[in-house]
């Protein structure tokens, strides 16, 4: 309702109470996870595995949910229709190099991923010291990228009104930017329970599925850097 008051230039107190009392509710809920599983000791096997499914269940929803955004993609793309020229790019849009920022972006969240491979191997070695170091690395890589990406954006020459190419370009990596964004907040928050002693090489899962959730951004970026921003140019 907020959003939708924002957009029509209605109000923007919902809008401004939806965003503060989300984070109040999240950071308020994570607290009360970390409390059961870390020091209370709720979290047995049992609940561990239904917690493991729940993540398993939520990244497959994401996939379904990229699928959509591929879709609109190759739907449009494969055949053009007379509206946007016949063309793919449409007439008068100039797509991004893609051998460019979009290719450092590549290379910064797939190095992102070994660093949090390497810091989930450390974890389970007892080394602490390159848990946090490996992870700290992760963290700073995840920020890199959204940063990278916002740069993108402001000197991108079309704009998510230009067509059907820039609607679909913005939403899909728009929306894979949003994710990364969560996944550092993820990590960093795994960061800090980490330093804090919260994690053992034998009950770690908050660190896990924050690792699964990255991955899991970095495939989604290596299919739209391959279908987007290379094929599609």
């Amino acid at each position: 309702m907020g959003l939708t008051g924002w957009m029509h230039n209605y109000t923007y107190t919902p809008l401004f109470l939806g965003l503060m009392l989300l984070p109040l509710t999240m950071i308020c809920w994570w607290r009360d996870v970390i409390r059961e599983s870390t020091f209370l000791g709720y979290h047995t096997s049992f609940v561990t595995s239904g917690l493991r499914m729940g993540m398993v269940l939520f990244i497959i929803s994401e996939i379904c949910f990229f699928f959509g955004f591929f879709w609109a993609f190759f739907h449009s793309s494969l055949a053009p229709s007379p509206e946007i020229g016949c063309s793919w790019p449409p007439a008068g849009i100039t797509p991004l190099n893609p051998f460019a920022v979009p290719l450092l972006n590549t290379a910064i969240l797939l190095a992102s991923g070994i660093s949090v491979t390497w810091a989930h191997h450390s974890l389970l070695n007892g080394n602490r010291c390159y848990t946090v170091m490996s992870l700290f690395i992760t963290c700073i890589l995840g920020a890199y990228f959204t940063l990278l990406q916002a740069m993108e954006y402001y000197d991108a020459p079309f704009t998510i009104a230009d067509s059907v190419y820039g609607s679909i370009f913005f939403v899909a990596t728009g929306f894979h930017g949003l994710h990364v964004i969560i996944g550092t907040i993820f990590l960093t928050t795994n960061l800090f329970r980490t330093y804090a002693y919260h994690f053992t090489p034998q009950g770690h899962f908050g660190f896990e599925a924050g690792a699964w959730y990255w991955h899991f951004v970095d495939v989604v970026w290596i299919f739209l850097y391959l279908s987007i921003y290379w094929w599609g140019s």
